[in-house]
């Protein structure tokens, strides 16, 4: 009862005047009365792009899911040499990238991948970290690998974000073994990972004195988190993260905490059978926010730039499954309203602020576009 009040709570909205609490059958993310912005073609004729990131000379790196990496300058394409080999395999493939905040003095890019390295046959997610020398890949370091193979399709995460402190956050999904991984810390899949932006483990983790346990591990009991990025006011790092049939979640990560995934959820099985009875537990953290149904959130954005000032300090959030992107308006960490963008725009992967103050979108079988206001 007391979560099923919040989520009531969370998701009214403010633009209904003295209107009744809407049960979760009821509300439904609203399609905007006046919307003051437009999107236009930044990079055309892309099939799944996955992951993108700025370099400071303004130019755009873009991952494709199937394994080529492009740098786009200048309206022109440069495919990007010396790239790891991809486990392309179901949602697996060349995932995200960013460069590092300190880029210009250091030249770090950090890139998730499939990878078939290691025992056993099939794959699990990768994290590297490469330079970028006359549009070839060079310096190449394995900084993470998840194990073991598996020749699993499903939930590999994977975005990438870096806090206030340099500090290195990736995730890798539960790889489809929903029962076993996301609630053993001696076992990778279903969490929240954080290291030095070397590879090193820092010697603050959570887990770093616990015998066995994979002490990269920063949080854990989560599903499939396909967005991540740092709320530039607060500093922490947020995930989204797709449910099952229902519940998609948002999650605030937190030190060491246990986010419940498989033991408590607001969704069910696909098939629509249940697999837990129960949506709350004591020591398990409860979502800030979850959709009903489910949206498939993926890429996640603060909005921070003044060149949208009517969405200032909201999250934007593309859904795949609906093929439009979210507007969430937040008051004190809690969802106060949804808003449909740009509906039926189609697949959107991923949604990044550029250093510009521009929002990207990267949008499936199209390419990115950007946001800007309606003259």
């Amino acid at each position: 009862m007391m979560k099923t009040i919040h989520s009531i709570l969370t998701i009214t909205f403010i633009t209904c005047i003295a209107c009744a609490q809407q049960t979760e059958s009821e509300i439904k993310a609203e399609s905007p009365k006046t919307n003051n912005y437009k999107t236009e073609v930044f990079v055309s004729d892309l099939e799944i792009p996955w992951g993108m990131t700025f370099l400071p000379d303004g130019s755009m790196l873009i991952t494709e899911k199937t394994g080529e990496l492009i740098l786009f300058k200048e309206g022109i394409k440069t495919t990007i040499e010396n790239v790891p080999d991809v486990y392309f395999r179901g949602q697996g493939g060349l995932l995200d990238i960013k460069a590092h905040p300190n880029y210009e003095d250091n030249g770090w890019i950090y890139i998730t991948y499939s990878s078939s390295e290691g025992d056993g046959d099939g794959g699990n997610t990768a994290v590297i970290r490469a330079k970028l020398d006359d549009n070839k890949l060079v310096d190449k370091q394995t900084l993470y690998k998840a194990t073991p193979n598996t020749k699993k399709g499903q939930h590999w995460g994977s975005r990438i974000a870096f806090d206030d402190q340099g500090y290195l956050y990736f995730s890798i999904g539960d790889r489809g073994n929903r029962d076993v991984n996301p609630q053993d810390i001696t076992r990778d899949g279903g969490k929240i990972y954080r290291l030095n932006n070397d590879g090193s483990i820092p010697n603050d983790n959570p887990f770093i004195d616990n015998e066995n346990a994979k002490t990269a591990i920063y949080s854990y009991g989560h599903r499939n988190p396909q967005g991540m990025a740092k709320n530039p006011f607060t500093g922490n790092i947020w995930v989204n993260e797709h449910g099952p049939r229902g519940g998609d979640e948002i999650n605030i990560i937190q030190k060491g905490k246990n986010f419940g995934w498989p033991v408590i959820s607001y969704g069910i099985n696909y098939n629509g059978t249940t697999f837990t009875d129960i949506t709350e537990k004591v020591g398990m953290e409860q979502p800030l926010f979850y959709w009903v149904p489910s949206i498939a959130p993926s890429g996640m954005a603060f909005v921070s730039s003044n060149i949208y000032p009517d969405w200032n300090k909201n999250i934007l959030i593309g859904s795949l499954k609906f093929e439009y992107l979210e507007r969430l308006v937040l008051e004190n960490d809690k969802v106060i309203k949804r808003e449909k963008l740009f509906e039926d725009i189609g697949r959107v992967r991923n949604v990044i602020q550029g250093p510009d103050g521009y929002i990207y979108i990267a949008v499936e079988g199209k390419g990115i576009f950007k946001i800007v206001p309606e003259k």
